[in-house]
């Protein structure tokens, strides 16, 4: 039975009523001789009252169904015309332009489904056009209209979905409620089209037509040749539209944007996703809408399309996987050259879709029940634009957008780590500068997301084979990485805090297949990790110098997370590439150097590693030239001498040779003409070499008995008495007194143990007595005085316990090996005698 005129809505509310044909009939509303709509009909389209106005609709159905049938399509024709020019088009006429929009409704209805697509080029384009008048009443009775066509025209409206869709865009913000709702109901009507139709309708004014005599044969040429015929709903005439509306700020206008989206995500054959760099940015930027609605529904969308893409890429690897030969690896012969897909023994081939194809490092359970037919896997030819899709999420990792963008940013950024990951490696330099700031965020999910990135690049980066790692596989104790903990909504990572992990006795712990750990890696563990630990794939290209550049100004951001996080990857890299990055004569060594300023110790201790690991693989040539800068910077920045000089020998002790160092440095400062300078710097040498952990080694091989310079720290009491001979004609400065305190500390400090002991033996070492007494004579009545001379009276009656020793026989072994070794020593003090005179000679011209 035909539609008569359908009532879609009143000003009072929303009534849905059809009329049947015996209705239309029985008006008794008499045809009209000339070609023109009668006049009567006329009138009631112009009248101001909505029901003379529905009146005439109905009448005016009556008449183009006889003329239908009759086949008059000249009056049809001209009866439309009259609708759209003399009625729809006239603006200043609100009454004469909703007459003309239910008069059009009514001719559609009366054409019905099989007749209307030839009409509604001239149909649809004046309702459109009544979507923007200023009368909301009008914009109202067009929707109205635009529904009432729909109905009838079903998939031949998909020919003018663009310029409907832009309509409905535009009234979904409508300030008058009765036009929202109504644009909103001719929505769903649209949408439930557009879900039925969009992916395979085809007008019937653009079918081929069947040529008599075809026979059934034909029927398969046929089939092809209407498949090459363009369905009236084209995706791509409709992205570019999108692209315009996507920058909306309306709340209702976003909502109903992402509304669409996901319809059109939903219907297979369209493969949205392949367009999805077009409106990502626009859609990104909709999280930041005050509204909650809309940020609900935008960060569902954004989940559907990267559950989307991460289903793709297991399919597109399960196939790959599929096509390589069980034996050899290498790729087995395509059954087909334009499509391929996946078969498991019996299993269904939507078994392999549905359960998304197992990832990349597990693969098939059996490479030899994995056959290739020609039966076609959704998904398997998508192409989704990875690099373009990052390189749009790079823009939204920066510190400046909002938290919410800036964390989905870094959880897309850490799922292409398993979607992939070659694709990220072009933007490795743009993506160290954007998430290593974003360590220090204020917010402990962007931090935390950020860390899961980083970690991942790593990770990523450490798995590659590149260039011979060091030498040294074992890495000295490394400060800790401040993050956060992570925590992972993604089944591939469980939550653990990251923090000094340095296990590396597990094998393998980086899988080149899968960057999945069961636990986070915290940058630690990365920086100390040798390419060797993971399974070796394929290295592509990796732009180390623009790396090290972006790592490099990190240098300069006021955040100590972000400067430690760019060391350690400055470490990573140096240790995988050494003779590709970091050499002393690029600009990049002085800002290493200039770093050793850094107010935060966690900085200064990684650019020390930094600094070492970079000394450690070149010649002695270098590693003099870093002494020598080393001594410039300290002698330019004295504050840094007097703050960190001390924690930079030590450093450089742990990670170098701790002769090597001392000794080149004693070159140096043999050359030095500040002698102040120097003396501050030897100073500091000294108090280092006696107190500090990291020179115990250092130590025990200057006590070594077999050795010379045992002998020399030793007999350094002579030197000490001469020395004080010569000071009753200097006159004592504050600077000398200090230095005499900071003496009498040392001697009360663990170290000297073993010189606080030989006070028990007085004729063995009677120059120590002399040389604390004079120490004590020096000093004025102060702290230091009161403690040296309690420690000298401590043992000032060690002397009563000598008798007893001197009682024994002179045959007595113990007396002469005792003798004997006073022989040897006073022979060594003799020998020693000239070389310190020499010494004091040298010492008065320095002085």
């Amino acid at each position: 039975m035909a539609l008569a005129v359908i009532e879609l809505f009143r000003p009072s509310g929303l009534i849905l009523a059809s009329t049947g044909a015996k209705t239309a009939n029985c008006l008794g509303f008499g045809v009209g001789a000339g070609i023109d709509m009668d006049p009567s009909v006329q009138r009631l389209l112009s009248d101001k009252l909505y029901d003379k106005r529905k009146q005439g609709a109905l009448e005016l159905e009556r008449i183009i169904r006889d003329a239908l049938a009759k086949a008059e399509h000249t009056k049809i024709k001209t009866i439309v015309d009259q609708l759209c020019h003399e009625y729809a088009y006239a603006v200043h006429q609100p009454h004469t332009r909703n007459g003309g929009l239910i008069g059009l409704a009514a001719a559609s209805i009366a054409l019905g489904t099989d007749e209307v697509a030839p009409y509604l080029y001239e149909i649809v384009p004046p309702v459109l056009a009544c979507f923007t008048d200023q009368d909301a009443r009008v914009r109202y009775y067009a929707c109205e209209s635009m529904y009432n066509i729909a109905k009838v025209a079903k998939g031949e409206l998909l020919l003018f979905f663009n310029d409907i869709f832009d309509a409905l865009c535009k009234l979904a913000s409508d300030s008058e409620l009765s036009v929202k709702n109504g644009a909103d109901l001719l929505d769903r009507l649209v949408k439930d089209i557009v879900s039925e139709s969009a992916a395979s309708y085809v007008s019937v004014l653009q079918a081929p037509k069947k040529v008599e005599g075809d026979s059934e044969v034909d029927g398969v040429n046929e089939s092809e040749a209407v498949s090459e015929v363009p369905t009236a709903f084209s995706l791509a005439n409709f992205i570019p539209l999108l692209k315009q509306r996507i920058h909306v700020i309306n709340p209702f206008t976003r909502t109903f944007l992402v509304s669409w989206l996901s319809l059109l995500d939903t219907i297979p054959d369209l493969e949205l996703v392949y367009y999805l760099p077009a409106f990502l940015e626009g859609l990104f930027r909709f999280l930041s809408d005050p509204n909650r609605d809309v940020h609900t529904i935008t960060q569902g969308a954004l989940e559907t399309f990267l559950s989307e893409i991460k289903k793709i890429a297991r399919i597109k690897k399960g196939i790959a996987y599929a096509r390589r030969d069980p034996e050899s690896g290498d790729p087995k012969p395509s059954a087909t050259s334009d499509s391929m897909s996946v078969c498991s023994g019996s299993s269904d081939v939507k078994d392999i879709s549905d359960n998304a194809i197992a990832d990349s490092d597990s693969g098939p359970a059996n490479d030899g029940d994995v056959h290739v037919y020609g039966d076609y896997v959704p998904g398997q030819d998508v192409h989704v634009d990875h690099p373009k899709i990052l390189e749009i999420l790079l823009g939204f990792v920066d510190t400046a957008f909002e938290e919410e963008i800036q964390l989905t940013a870094l959880r897309w950024i850490d799922s292409f780590f398993e979607i992939s990951p070659e694709d990220i490696l072009q933007f490795v330099p743009r993506l160290l500068s954007q998430v290593l700031p974003a360590l220090s965020s204020g917010s402990n999910q962007v931090r935390e997301a950020a860390n899961r990135v980083n970690t991942s690049l790593m990770q990523y980066i450490v798995s590659l084979t590149d260039d011979i790692a060091l030498d040294d596989p074992r890495p000295a104790q490394l400060s800790r990485v401040p993050t956060g903990p992570v925590k992972e909504t993604d089944d591939r990572r469980s939550s653990t805090p990251t923090g000094i992990q340095s296990d590396l006795s597990a094998p393998n712990e980086v899988n080149a297949k899968k960057l999945s750990p069961s636990r986070p890696a915290s940058t630690t563990d990365l920086t100390s990790r040798s390419s060797s630990d993971a399974t070796p794939i394929p290295s592509p290209d990796l732009d180390y110098a623009a790396a090290v550049n972006a790592l490099t100004l990190q240098f300069l951001n006021e955040n100590e997370e972000t400067r430690v996080a760019s060391l350690a990857w400055l470490i990573m890299l140096h240790r995988k590439a050494p003779r590709k990055i970091l050499a002393f004569h690029d600009g990049t060594f002085p800002a290493l150097l200039k770093t050793l300023s850094d107010p935060s110790e966690a900085v200064v201790t990684r650019d020390l590693q930094l600094l070492s690991q970079i000394s450690k693989n070149t010649d002695d040539g270098y590693f003099t030239s870093f002494m020598v800068n080393l001594l410039q910077l300290f002698s330019t920045d004295r504050k840094l001498l007097e703050i960190r000089g001390n924690l930079i020998i030590r450093q450089l002790c742990v990670n170098l040779s701790p002769e090597r160092i001392y000794r080149t440095l004693a070159d140096c400062l043999e050359k030095e003409e500040d002698i102040e300078f120097a003396s501050i710097m030897v100073q500091n040498l000294n108090n280092n070499l006696i107190t500090a952990p990291e020179l115990a080694d250092m130590r025990k091989r200057l006590r070594n008995p077999e050795s010379r310079a045992c002998n020399v720290s030793q007999g350094i009491s002579m030197f000490f008495v001469n020395v004080f001979l010569g000071c009753a004609e200097l006159e004592m400065t504050v600077n000398m007194l200090i230095q005499i305190d900071k003496l009498v500390q040392l001697l009360e400090s663990p170290v000297f143990t073993y010189l606080r002991l030989q006070l028990l033996e007085p004729e063995k070492y009677p120059y120590l007595y002399k040389c604390l007494y004079g120490v004590l004579m020096l000093l004025p009545q102060s702290s230091a005085f009161a403690a040296l001379k309690n420690r000298l009276n401590s043992v000032s009656n060690i002397g009563l316990l000598q008798p007893a020793a001197r009682g024994r026989s002179p045959d007595d072994p113990g007396d002469q090996r005792h003798d004997k070794s006073t022989q040897m020593q006073m022979a060594s003090e003799q020998g020693l005698e000239v070389d310190l005179e020499a010494g004091m000679q040298h010492e008065q011209g320095l002085r």
